[in-house]
């Protein structure tokens, strides 16, 4: 191929490349603002949800000195009243013990838990409020759950934990059943643990499974992991202790955290659960943004209600994930008259084409940015991670822009030969390969910031196909560019290429190395041909 060419064809991949950003942009935020139509519930009100009243700024129980006041559960359990037949507790700690006499007063009823760990002295104040507690309301309690998930945590042994559950049969009244909580697969791992409740409890989280569920598959799912359970363990009843649909989060194989995912999830659980008459509790009432800290994005936005105390989704009808969609079109033509404004300043060009490329990469880097900055509204709780933020994406718009300035010279027939700084493009492949690092050992709880760096990766993947760098990249360039590819390859091999994201953040890893590595080859070749040609006199 000719230089010619190999140029002409160059200039038409940036085209494209240009026009597919502007497209994704709009697409992606025209599909979040679209009703999606699901099937209806069978009713508005759920026989039983998980309640934490922990829903505002500094409000955790990993604080044990922090107290919820009874006028705060009042509140809560007012309102749920008129949506809720019960409510499960997971602890006695932190004022929950009030939730069932205040419960009585709204005719509610509540799964109180027991919370137990590896902490000996808090398992037996648990237990001993946990008794107190159920001996003054023997006629709210629906059942007592001594321990939630403490096999798959290891903290006690199997043994140990039946001793706990023996002893809190023998002391609360006799009228209230007592169970076990914990993930369907240690049930079976550990059967006898079975003998020792009067009805097993299951948790059956669909995107939480070792293979993840997506949500139009996940109900027969939990059908069929029920319909297993009840043949394991014959003559026990089997309660769904904990069921439901993040809405928030990172994506894990085909499971997506969605609002609309979760409206269609817990709307067909429902249908299911009213079919088939099973006893169940759906997690959870309220978004807890404590969460973040040990779950990542997706553990705060499991709630029916916001940490606003407001429905996030009706229970009939369509459902749009974001009715504020319109805001990223607005950010994209935002974007499009800011690089024009600042690329068009001291221009050397006269072209329309200069113009359109300068529009076409300002609103896709407006689309960008805005789905960055939807992102933080549920990553971010902590100012630091405002600031953080903020700081990376400011940096990110400035290099995007910078590049597009060049990028529409070239486009326009007027070549811009003066060189980015190399610290603008070291400084976006540190940050990359900085989150490939974490996302490729520890990423189960790790959100892939998308719009933050497609704004350096395909700005620099454009400019790449525009020009010929003067100058080799550094050492420590050619080294990120080599490591980041590899390391983007880990996460896409882990969730065995079913998650779209993992390709998409294995694009953007190429996008910002492939230009390194031809710039690097280029000036190699060229070092080389004197060699050559002294070679070949000799």
């Amino acid at each position: 191929m000719s230089y010619l060419s190999k140029n002409v064809a160059h200039y038409g991949l940036a085209w494209l490349a240009l026009v597919l950003a502007t497209v994704a942009g709009v697409v992606w935020w025209w599909q979040i603002g679209r009703a999606v139509d699901l099937p209806d519930a069978p009713s508005s009100r759920i026989a039983c949800v998980s309640y934490a009243p922990f829903r505002k700024p500094g409000e955790s129980p990993t604080n044990r000195k922090f107290i919820m006041t009874p006028a705060r559960i009042d509140e809560d359990l007012r309102a749920l009243s008129q949506r809720f037949d019960c409510v499960r507790t997971y602890s006695q700690s932190n004022g929950l013990a009030a939730v069932p006499a205040i419960a009585a007063r709204y005719h509610m009823q509540v799964l109180m838990g027991i919370w137990l760990g590896n902490v000996p002295k808090i398992n037996e104040q648990e237990i001993a409020q946990g008794i107190a507690t159920a001996k003054a309301n023997p006629g709210v309690i629906r059942g007592i759950i001594v321990g939630n998930e403490v096999l798959l945590r290891g903290d006690l042994s199997p043994k140990r934990l039946a001793e706990y559950i023996k002893r809190v049969r023998a002391e609360a009244p006799p009228t209230i059943p007592v169970t076990y909580a914990d993930v369907w697969e240690n049930w079976l791992r550990y059967p006898q643990m079975a003998s020792v409740v009067d009805f097993v409890t299951i948790h059956i989280l669909p995107y939480w499974e070792n293979k993840p569920v997506a949500a139009p598959d996940a109900v027969r799912h939990v059908e069929d992991v029920y319909t297993r359970m009840q043949h394991e363990f014959p003559g026990k009843q089997i309660m769904i202790g904990e069921t439901g649909w993040p809405s928030a989060g990172r994506l894990r194989r085909s499971a997506e955290p969605s609002l609309v995912d979760e409206a269609m999830y817990i709307r067909s659980f429902l249908r299911y659960a009213a079919q088939v008459h099973m006893p169940y509790n759906v997690i959870e009432t309220f978004d807890q943004p404590w969460k973040r800290a040990l779950e990542g994005t997706v553990g705060g936005y499991w709630g029916i209600f916001n940490s606003d105390a407001q429905p996030k989704f009706p229970m009939l009808g369509p459902v749009v994930e974001d009715p504020h969609w319109w805001l990223g079109w607005l950010a994209g033509v935002a974007g499009a008259a800011a690089f024009m404004r600042v690329g068009g300043s001291r221009r050397a060009w006269h072209s329309v084409k200069g113009w359109l490329a300068l529009s076409l990469a300002g609103f896709a880097a407006g689309t960008a940015a805005a789905w960055q900055v939807r992102q933080m509204t549920f990553a971010c709780a902590a100012w630091w991670e405002w600031l953080l933020s903020s700081v990376c994406l400011v940096g990110a718009l400035a290099i995007a822009a910078a590049l597009a300035r060049r990028i529409a010279a070239h486009l326009a027939d007027r070549h811009d030969h003066t060189e980015p700084s190399s610290w603008w493009r070291f400084s976006a492949l540190f940050g990359l390969v900085l989150y490939d690092i974490l996302i490729a050992f520890d990423g189960r709880y790790l959100d892939f910031p998308m719009g933050l760096f497609a704004l350096p990766c395909v700005a620099y993947g454009v400019f790449g196909l525009l020009t010929h760098e003067w100058s080799m990249p550094s050492a420590e360039q050619r080294f990120l560019a080599s490591v980041g590819p590899l390391l983007a390859i880990a996460p896409v091999v882990q969730e065995v290429g079913m998650n779209k994201v993992t390709w998409l953040w294995l694009g953007l890893n190429l996008a910002i190395a492939v230009p390194v590595w031809v710039a690097w080859r280029c000036h190699r070749s060229v070092r080389l041909q004197p060699k050559q040609a002294q070679a070949a006199n000799q």
